[in-house]
């Protein structure tokens, strides 16, 4: 296994291992947490990395590539997919997003930024209605909970009590989408 090691440290409290695209491995470690003691727990999970590269690999290779004019189109979609959703629950969640971009982004569905502006992939407009609301009712909900504590799970929870769902059926369309 002979893939690039990239070391975070922040004083978080526990250690998290991902695989990034390229591949490569992501460790996120506290900053008391030795050099060895990353080695040690990256080995302990080898299994885990090299099945994680594997689905990065088939997933890449299943992964449809969509013209240029087709994602001009879900970029439309996208926004009025935004637009709509921030008219049916921003004011019932008592926030006012900042701003809506409309992004190429494929790693992550959605961002909040620290003033409130709100960035959605094109690829929500790919998704079933119940998992996009789900991703602007998440990014809505980081305009007053700036993390994903227990405080930020209940403000999501008082839109949509069944946000785990949702979940799950993101992550279902997610694997069937290729993404």
């Amino acid at each position: 296994m002979d893939y690039p090691v990239k070391i975070v440290r922040s004083r978080r409290k526990t250690i998290a291992l991902s695989v990034e695209e390229g591949p490569s491995i992501l460790v996120k470690s506290p900053v008391s947490l030795g050099d060895a003691a990353i080695k040690r727990f990256v080995g302990k999970h080898r299994r885990w990395i090299e099945n994680r590269i594997l689905a990065l690999q088939e997933r890449k290779r299943n992964a449809r590539v969509y013209s240029p004019d087709e994602i001009a189109a879900f970029r439309k979609q996208a926004r009025l997919l935004a637009l709509k959703g921030f008219a049916r629950y921003a004011q019932p969640m008592g926030v006012a997003p900042a701003g809506l971009k409309i992004t190429s982004a494929a790693t992550r569905w959605g961002s909040c930024s620290a003033k409130n502006s709100v960035c959605f992939s094109w690829r929500i407009a790919l998704l079933p209605p119940e998992a996009s609301d789900y991703i602007i009712v998440h990014e809505l909900a980081h305009i007053r909970v700036k993390n994903h504590g227990p405080r930020f799970y209940a403000e999501v929870a008082k839109i949509l009590p069944d946000y785990r769902a949702r979940i799950a059926l993101l992550k279902q369309s997610q694997r069937e989408l290729g993404l």
